[in-house]
């Protein structure tokens, strides 16, 4: 199987535009790792690669799922495999954490919804799941989001089947992504399989503000306007909870773009931080290098990876 090479790093760097052209000097395929983009639809909102980026190179999970679909990591990452068992070279990019370390080290097995304890937890009411998850997981209490009674349910569910924190669950990683096998350190071979692309914090907030305004003078308020079935999972897109409250009357506009600028901002930063903790890919400041001398080093880094293969 080819190697793929990774692109990371936080939302509005340049990933896509970067991938896009690396696959194309290489020969590779694109494999989004964004929880979003995977959707089909909200195109603006999710800032999906244009039309001249996705000619450049195939792309593969970007809207290929309908907005009603739930999605989690284990299904992020079974779509995955499937693509990269193709043994094309695959050049992975987004800035999902969570979808990109279930690639690179796989996912311990989570155990499968029990039938009679689910009817029980479907049963009891969002405060008694909370109060039952605060009991068994202090950590994931803290953090879920309460008003998702799915995600609720199935923490309380993991926590009882298996006799462990849900939030142990994502710390048991299995080992067998798709890195070399054999590596002494892990660590070591995903710095030679991929590069974190950053920008100074000012350059990269100037961006995302930017590319929100943008979303707006295309028409994303209407985009949203004309959604009806969206999933849990797409229903966290950032921006979609403020656009809600444009169309509701109960904030301007001028109000809701810097909600979106700065939830966004948010996220970055959030991201950032996930790949320098949970990653030792080869960070690249595109702020300190020309966008040529960028691509030429990581055309090159990626073209050593397939050769391996």
């Amino acid at each position: 199987m080819k190697r793929a090479f990774f692109i990371v790093g936080p939302t509005a760097a340049g990933k896509s535009e970067i991938a896009a052209e690396v696959a194309e000097r290489t020969g590779a395929e694109v494999l989004s790792a964004d929880a979003f983009q995977i959707y089909r639809g909200l195109d603006l909102l999710t800032a999906k690669p244009g039309p001249a980026t996705l000619a450049k190179a195939p792309h593969n999970l970007i809207g290929a799922v309908p907005l009603s679909d739930e999605m989690n990591v284990e299904k992020y990452r079974d779509a995955a495999e499937k693509i990269i068992a193709r043994g094309k070279p695959m050049i992975v990019v987004g800035g999902t954490g969570l979808y990109v370390k279930a690639l690179t080290h796989g996912l311990a097995p989570m155990p499968s919804a029990n039938s009679k304890l689910r009817e029980k937890l479907e049963r009891a009411t969002s405060e008694e799941l909370l109060r039952s998850l605060r009991a068994l997981d202090p950590e994931t209490a803290e953090k879920i989001d309460r008003k998702n009674r799915r995600r609720l349910i199935r923490a309380v569910e993991v926590c009882l089947l298996t006799g462990k924190p849900f939030s142990a669950q994502r710390t048991q990683w299995r080992g067998t992504g798709i890195l070399p096998v054999g590596e002494t350190n892990r660590q070591d071979a995903c710095a030679t399989n991929g590069v974190l692309l950053t920008r100074d914090r000012a350059e990269l907030y100037a961006r995302i503000n930017r590319r929100v305004e943008e979303m707006f003078q295309a028409g994303v308020v209407d985009e949203v306007r004309a959604v009806k079935d969206l999933g849990p999972t797409a229903e966290k897109t950032i921006g979609l909870r403020e656009i809600r409250a444009l169309l509701a009357g109960e904030i301007s506009t001028a109000e809701c773009i810097a909600r979106i600028q700065q939830a966004t901002r948010r996220y970055a930063k959030r991201q950032l931080t996930w790949f320098q903790r949970q990653t030792n890919f080869t960070p690249l400041n595109l702020s300190a290098h020309r966008t040529f001398e960028a691509l030429e080093a990581i055309s090159q880094s990626a073209s050593r990876v397939f050769a391996r293969g």
